[in-house]
């Protein structure tokens, strides 16, 4: 029954013993990954609400009676960043045609489609925001770890040459002292690159919706340029 808490007691102890050198590896390793456990909590939590959003909005819009009507609900959907493309391609717009008169030029729309890009080159920018700390992080980890694990070995090969035998009481703590290391960089990346993986396919989903979108609203706004042609 006391098995567990003597190996819980064994890892702790082996920490506390630890090289000065491990004891910082090991805090670096545990600082990473506490940051990308937020990191991946907050990011979660942003992208979920901004794939619902999305949704609802692009049902709002294509079932909205006007463009006005559309803005005038669209604050509610603040975290969607395909209705935030909405409101910046619709501020240029009226920028233009306030009254609707002025758009019979096909460089309007063109002005349209920039504000369009910039917006959504915002949205992506905010939604990759720290998102890439969880690469740093993936790649970076069991590197730190291998550091910490040679160091251990070192140590280990340095107690052999100091006692003059190599025996397991020499060079368990050294190779105990490699192995948790090696094990807390494996740990700390492997969340962080599953994590940054299915980050970065929602922003790339989210991003061609976006794009899509943009091109519908150009077409909308092209349409309504010629109609209004002499």
């Amino acid at each position: 029954m006391s098995s567990p808490q003597l190996a819980q007691s064994g890892v702790l102890g082996l920490i506390a013993d630890s090289s000065l050198m491990a004891k910082f590896v090991l805090l670096i390793l545990f600082s990473a990954s506490v940051y990308c456990w937020a990191i991946i909590f907050t990011k979660w939590k942003s992208i979920s609400r901004a794939n619902e959003q999305n949704i609802e909005f692009l049902n709002l819009f294509w079932h909205g009676k006007s463009i006005d009507e559309i803005l005038s609900k669209s604050d509610k959907f603040g975290s969607s960043p395909v209705a935030n493309v909405f409101k910046s391609g619709v501020k240029e717009l009226k920028k233009i045609a306030p009254n609707e008169e002025a758009l019979t030029h096909i460089h309007s729309v063109e002005n349209i489609q920039r504000a369009l890009i910039r917006s959504s080159s915002a949205e992506i920018a905010l939604l990759e925001k720290h998102v890439g700390w969880l690469a740093t992080t993936a790649s970076a980890a069991p590197f730190v770890g291998l550091f910490g694990t040679v160091w251990g070995i070192m140590n280990a090969f340095q107690n052999i040459g100091a006692s003059g035998a190599a025996n397991l009481a020499v060079v368990a703590p050294g190779i105990s002292e490699a192995l948790i290391t090696t094990a807390t960089g494996i740990g700390a990346a492997i969340p962080a690159v599953v994590a940054y993986n299915h980050f970065a396919g929602q922003i790339r989903r989210i991003a061609v919706e976006m794009e899509g979108f943009s091109q519908d609203f150009v077409n909308i706004v092209q349409r309504n340029v010629s109609t209004r042609k002499p």
